[in-house]
């Protein structure tokens, strides 16, 4: 599945390329190139139960680091992925989870490219 973007400003996304099975690569139209996992993307929901933003305690998912014995779970994938508006996207996940809503700033800040990641360990 691919998604055009059809206006973009530095730091919008020019092109979408989302894989069920194994990610979303996005184009920036700044020139910079993002390549997210789904285990990445799934540890970093955005909504407010995996984050606490309501008072909460998070309900953060550890599909990048299962640790020692992990107890046996489906392979994650995408069961599908929608638009929302101009600004995000909301993945439907496997798991059962499909609350998160991705906006593109939120892609752009967490970036797992090695340059991305430098400049926030600033």
């Amino acid at each position: 599945m691919q998604i055009e973007m059809k206006e973009h400003a530095v730091g919008e996304p020019e092109h979408i390329a989302i894989s069920k099975s194994t990610g979303i690569k996005i184009d920036w139209a700044d020139g910079h190139h993002s390549d997210y996992g789904l285990a990445y993307l799934r540890d970093e929901c955005p909504c407010a139960s995996c984050t606490g933003a309501h008072g909460t305690e998070p309900q953060k998912t550890s599909y990048s680091n299962p640790g020692p014995f992990p107890m046996f779970k489906p392979a994650l994938k995408m069961n599908s992925v929608e638009p929302v508006g101009q600004y995000a996207v909301r993945i439907y996940w496997n798991d059962g989870h499909s609350s998160g809503i991705y906006s593109f700033d939120h892609l752009r800040q967490i970036c797992p490219c090695g340059e991305c990641r430098a400049a926030v360990e600033k």
